[in-house]
């Protein structure tokens, strides 16, 4: 008896494992044509931006309200402080990456948000004294120089704006997983859409935005990013941590970094330069041989018990 009820346990540990994988990775190739579209767009960044954080504050609370009967309040309100710290830092991270997006080569951009778990890694040591082991820090230096080329190219080009926008969203990125893990049992989809809304008002409120000046042409790719992509990429990356480790979803979120490019490559011939290309080459490879180690150190346990 005992022996079937821990087969039981086994299978239904093995079929989270699989529905958290499955919800991360369809979530991240849900987002992998962000960069793309995009592009696509012909408005000023600074009204895409007003846009994609409105339009994901609407999804969003759209969900909440469904899933709270009619009382998305109580869902917005539950996260607290530290949700309202978490939105500020995802819509200031969402404001540079449509700005590091229009101002250097997707590419660029990708590479250098890559080194996110690494900077998260780093955080958490210095913020939450969690330890970090000495094939992080390697990872660390490895993934730094390939950044480094990343951007030395950015420099030659004259896209070091938008270069360090990335590195900014990085920087940000990693603030907020830091803050989520520090806070692992609130719920921070609420939080999300609020990131949204303020990157939204914020550039409006500074008068950086025309949001009435976005052409015709623009409004079906910016209803297709701000109300599908967008909202349903995160959630479900929000949604697949539950199940599994989080070297798992950072392995998992590299299929932007080889996607995003793939996709603006084939729809509009934009190329990465000889020295980004090593860079990121290097950057991906360090990343993925670093979570392989990880997980089969940690043996792949799935984070069954919902945070």
């Amino acid at each position: 008896m005992r022996a079937q009820i821990e087969g039981d346990r086994g299978v239904q540990s093995f079929s989270t494992h699989l529905q958290g994988l499955l919800l991360t990775g369809f979530g991240v190739l849900v987002l992998s044509p962000d960069a793309l579209l995009l592009r696509l767009l012909a408005a000023d960044h600074w009204t895409i931006v007003f846009w994609r954080g409105v339009l994901l504050f609407v999804a969003l609370a759209l969900v909440m309200t469904l899933v709270r009967r009619g009382r998305p309040v109580a869902a917005f309100t539950a996260v607290g402080r530290w949700g309202l710290v978490s939105s500020v830092f995802y819509g200031t991270a969402s404001a540079m990456f449509v700005y590091a997006i229009t101002h250097t080569a997707v590419a660029n951009t990708l590479v250098i948000i890559a080194g996110t778990p690494l900077l998260a890694a780093i955080m958490s040591r210095v913020l939450l004294n969690e330890r970090v082991a000495p094939e992080t820090w390697f990872a660390t230096a490895v993934v730094i120089a390939g950044i480094g080329l990343v951007v030395g190219e950015g420099l030659q080009r004259g896209t070091w704006d938008g270069d360090l926008a990335a590195f900014a969203v990085a920087f940000l990125q990693a603030g907020n997983f830091t803050l989520l893990r520090h806070r692992k049992h609130i719920n921070m989809v609420p939080a999300t859409a609020l990131g949204g809304l303020w990157s939204g008002l914020g550039v409006l409120l500074l008068g950086l935005a025309e949001p009435f000046a976005m052409p015709a042409g623009d409004v079906p790719v910016m209803a297709l990013l701000g109300l599908v992509v967008i909202p349903v990429a995160f959630g479900l990356i929000t949604t697949g941590p539950r199940f599994i480790t989080a070297p798992e979803v950072g392995l998992l979120m590299l299929l932007e970094t080889v996607l995003g490019p793939l996709w603006v490559w084939l729809a509009l011939g934009e190329r990465a330069g000889g020295q980004a290309l090593i860079g990121g080459v290097l950057v991906v490879a360090t990343l993925g041989i670093y979570f392989a180690v990880r997980l089969r150190r940690q043996g792949v346990r799935p984070a069954a018990e919902p945070s």
